[in-house]
């Protein structure tokens, strides 16, 4: 037995030697990788040593390619594209299976080209354009954040900072223009906008630069987002700087190639911090790992070995740092699964012959499908945190440091990610908890912003180009007082008018403003047509009584209203003549028969409770209905004869005066009022009659009401009449629908008050049924019309609103009386909490009562049963009908008095006591 289990182990180590023999044999000796670097750039050099560094840290580790050593082959391209191509097509002619690079967005376009037909995957670093995350380029594999996330960090920025334009400076190439595309996209959903864009060559020089930011300076938005390579940057910088476009009052966003800079070569020199002072920047968020902490503490040995200069490493070098390991792991997995290196031809690069390209030489690696799907499946722990690629090709947890560029560094004041955007928590730390996007939850610390100042830069400000604001304004025929042209002189006047230059004297700077009156003059133009010309650009605002309405909102910014306006119904009245039947109009119909059925249940229940114990509400059958209807009645008058005696009746009592107190007081109020004040009448009562019925309606010429009772309400435009002027008003509802006339005008409440003013034979009625207001409108996004709104609120809190209203609007030649028409007769929803108090009261009364009674007779049945005669059940009719019959008769009867039974009780016993005493005096003695 153990010869055969010796020779069973014997077989098994046999056989996994030869797996293993076979497992090494299909592993090279050596792999080569290529790197396509700009030495002498900010994020090239940093890279050249990080990428040493990790290949000699792979091949030290036994852990890792297995008795396979990495090879790099690292190749400057000079910042220069085209030698960024040859030399990628060089490396295609030496078996690499793998390239870290390329460094530019531009070379990566061209180069993915070649590399999805020769099968070598792109593992790039610092290529962010977002577009090459596209189908296009299945070889392409970013080890890096791409910078949709980046613009998106942007767009978080200036939703937080409540910005609402921003003006972009990009280098104008596959790297800038995609980028800021990307931006644009995040901005729109937000609701804010790039408002300007200037192109930067991609070697600048000082002049070009310059008469780009010039005409930055003349444009309306202060925000300024600068996403350029650290060359280009620092130009625009010391250019704005030279300019004065670094004070208070600008705000600038710079892109993830200043924190590069600020990594690599920190501490600059004192000039050109003195350009960047309260610049936002951002930067790709590394975890604090141990890989990381390690890799910073080599670092300087890395770079004494390279014989480089002094430079930090910034987070591109992190990320190439892992790339190489990246690559490693993922050869260890092909070669586990079989993979080989093995090159052939392509035959399609035969028929090339003939030139010196000697394109022939090119190989295809036949195994790159094999590794691409090993790289993209590759998870591991880099320096960087956890080093993984999600379907989209995209590394796991975007996110950025938000930094703040003061002194002679930078500081930390949050961070973004697109788990839960903007925090002053790591975003390690918020991964552990569930997503929260409130806006509540987005913090950032104070920033000092340009011109050493923690106030935040208002973000824009009036464009300083010469040109002043195109303000079209209503140029009204009817009802001047709101807005008009002054006679003889191209000046504007009225309320409206006045509003705006107060609102414009409160903002904290200076506009320079032109009115252009819109309209003829001798008839009233039409507002939805001004409203469009803001939306068009034709003008730059538009100040009047410009009605607030759902269509108008949707193509421009109002501001905070004014005066609140609504549409209501004017019409002719006349006075109302009392009729001899007016002590009945202060109650409706309902309330009177509510109110009588009371005052008799009330005064069934009074006798129900006092008719066994009280001497008053007994007797004769009529007398008692009689006694009913006077004690009920006779509450609203006088003090009742008839005393009531039980608890439960002077409690129901107190509350039925209560309530009469109160429905008598109102019926006295309301009455005096119908006979003592003037009362107008119309056969129109509000929106719902005059809809229901066919009489011509008015409406002012220029205004919303048409469209709205058209297509609001569905009324026929045949009974629609346009009207000019108040005159015109008042001659129409004077001829009525029977004589050519109108029924009633629809307008706003503003233009009607000011009609009713002086013209007292109308009135307003029903309800306004639209809710609005009156507002300046300004094109979408506009800040200054959140500025005006600021300054309208400020209006109203100090007063000065009301005066100017008062000074335009106030003037009356009519009485004070009411001029809108109203129902004064009293409804009975105003009454049914008292009723129904006092029905429940009268309801646990007579529970009580009933309760109380039945418990007396059950006492009373018991006690007289035995004295019943034995033939008396057998005579008359049911024992349960007799019982009813007995409690009937019970609850009829007066209840003896408790004092009378007491004393009669006191006088029996009394008497029996003495005629004890004189048997006992009686009897001899022996």
């Amino acid at each position: 037995m153990k010869l055969v289990l010796l020779v069973f182990l014997f077989i098994c180590f046999d056989i996994l030697a030869i797996g293993v023999c076979k497992s090494n044999s299909s592993r090279p000796d050596t792999v080569k990788i290529g790197a396509i670097l700009a030495f002498n750039s900010t994020i090239g050099r940093v890279a050249k040593v990080a990428i040493d560094a990790a290949v000699n840290d792979v091949n030290s580790d036994p852990n890792v390619l297995r008795g396979t050593r990495l090879v790099v082959h690292q190749q400057d391209s000079y910042c220069n594209g085209f030698i960024a191509i040859v030399e990628a097509l060089q490396f295609m002619e030496t078996d690499i299976v793998a390239i870290i690079g390329p460094q530019s967005s531009v070379v990566a376009h061209v180069i993915t080209h070649v590399a999805n037909e020769l099968k070598v995957p792109l593992l790039s670093f610092s290529a962010t354009d977002p577009t090459l995350s596209s189908l296009q380029y299945p070889f392409f594999v970013r080890t890096t954040q791409s910078d949709a996330f980046l613009m998106a960090a942007v767009a978080e920025l200036v939703d937080y900072f409540q910005w609402r334009q921003v003006i972009v400076i990009f280098i104008d190439d596959d790297y800038g223009r995609n980028g800021v595309a990307a931006l644009s996209d995040k901005l729109a959903e937000k609701r804010a906008k790039i408002s300007y864009k200037v192109a930067l060559p991609s070697e600048p020089d000082r002049s070009d630069i310059s008469d780009l930011l010039v005409r930055v300076a003349l444009m309306e938005s202060r925000v300024i987002v600068l996403h350029a390579n650290p060359d280009s940057g620092l130009k625009v910088l010391k250019v704005a700087h030279y300019l004065g476009m670094t004070i208070s009052g600008y705000a600038w966003i710079a892109t993830d190639w200043l924190s590069s800079l600020l990594d690599s070569h920190s501490p600059l020199d004192s000039e050109i911090m003195d350009t960047m002072q309260g610049v936002i920047s951002l930067r790709q968020h590394t975890a604090d790992t141990k890989r990381k902490k390690s890799l910073l503490s080599k670092w300087s040995k890395f770079k004494m070995d390279d014989n480089a200069i002094n430079f930090g490493l910034n987070s591109y070098g992190l990320c190439a740092y892992d790339s190489v390991w990246m690559v490693a792991h993922a050869l260890d997995a092909f070669f586990d699964d079989g993979g080989a290196i093995e090159f052939y031809n392509d035959s399609r690069l035969q028929v090339a012959d003939g030139g010196t390209l000697n394109l022939e030489a090119l190989s295809v690696f036949g195994k790159g499908n094999l590794l691409l799907r090993k790289i993209q499946s590759t998870v591991f722990d880099g320096v960087t945190g956890p080093f993984e690629l999600d379907f989209d090709g995209n590394l796991i947890h975007p996110a950025y440091d938000i930094l703040n560029i003061v002194g002679t560094g930078s500081r930390s004041i949050g961070y973004w990610s697109n788990y839960s955007g903007l925090s002053t928590e790591t975003p390690e730390i918020l991964y552990l908890k569930p997503p929260n996007r409130s806006s509540i939850n987005q913090k950032l610390y104070d920033v000092i912003w340009p011109g050493q100042t923690t106030t935040k830069p208002r973000g824009w400000v009036f464009p300083n180009n010469g040109q002043e604001l195109r303000i079209g304004v209503p140029n009204r025929f009817s009802y001047p007082e709101f807005v008009s042209e002054a006679k003889g002189s191209d000046t504007m006047k009225g309320y409206c008018i006045d509003v705006f230059t107060a609102a414009v004297n409160l903002l904290p700077y200076p506009i320079v403003y032109r009115f252009i009156p819109f309209g003829n003059g001798l008839v009233n133009p039409n507002y939805t047509e001004l409203v469009e010309k803001v939306s068009s650009n034709e003008f730059d605002a538009a100040v009047g009584d410009i009605a607030i309405n759902t269509d108008r909102t949707r193509i421009v910014d109002f501001t905070q209203p004014f005066i609140e306006s609504g549409l209501v119904i004017l019409t002719a009245v006349k006075e109302h003549d009392s009729s001899a039947w007016a002590f009945l109009q202060p109650f409706t119909l309902e309330m009177w028969c509510v109110t009588g059925l009371f005052f008799l249940f009330v005064g069934a229940v009074i006798w129900i409770l006092e008719h066994r114990i009280n001497d008053e509400f007994r007797g004769p059958p009529r007398k008692q209905l009689v006694t009913i209807f006077w004690f009920s009645f006779s509450t609203l008058f006088l003090a009742h004869k008839e005393p009531t005696v039980s608890t439960s009746g002077r409690f129901v009592l107190i509350i039925w005066l209560f309530v009469v107190l109160v429905v008598k007081s109102s019926y006295t109020a309301s009455l005096t009022s119908i006979l003592t004040v003037r009362q107008l009448t119309s056969p129109i009562t509000g929106i719902d009659s005059l809809i229901n019925s066919n009489d011509p309606i008015g409406y002012q010429v220029g205004s919303f009401a048409g469209k709205y009772l058209v297509e609001e309400l569905r009324i026929s435009s045949s009974r629609l009449k346009v009207l000019h002027n108040p005159d015109e008003y008042a001659a129409a509802l004077k001829l009525g629908p029977d004589n050519g006339g109108v029924a009633a005008v629809l307008d706003e409440r503003p233009y009607v008050e000011l009609f009713l003013s002086t013209k007292c034979s109308f009135a307003m009625v029903g309800a306004e049924f639209t809710r609005g207001g009156w507002g300046f409108a300004f094109p979408r996004d506009s800040p200054l019309a959140v500025d005006m709104s600021t300054a309208i609120l400020r209006l109203s809190e100090n007063g000065d609103l009301q005066r100017i209203h008062d000074k335009w609007l106030m003037r009356s030649s009519c009485s004070s009386e009411n001029t809108e028409i109203e129902s004064n007769r009293l409804q009975l929803r105003s009454f049914w909490g008292l009723f129904a108090i006092c029905g429940v009261a009268c309801f646990l009364a007579l529970l009580i009562y009933l309760i109380i009674i039945i418990r007396q007779f059950l006492l009373h049945f018991s006690q007289q049963a035995p004295e019943t005669p034995e033939g008396s059940s057998r005579s008359g009719g049911s024992k349960s009908g007799r019982i009813l019959q007995s409690f009937l008769s019970f609850a009829d009867d007066k209840q003896p008095d408790s004092r009378t039974k007491s004393k009669s009780g006191r006088c029996l016993s009394a008497t029996r006591n003495s005629i004890d005493i004189r048997s006992e005096t009686s009897t001899p003695r022996k």
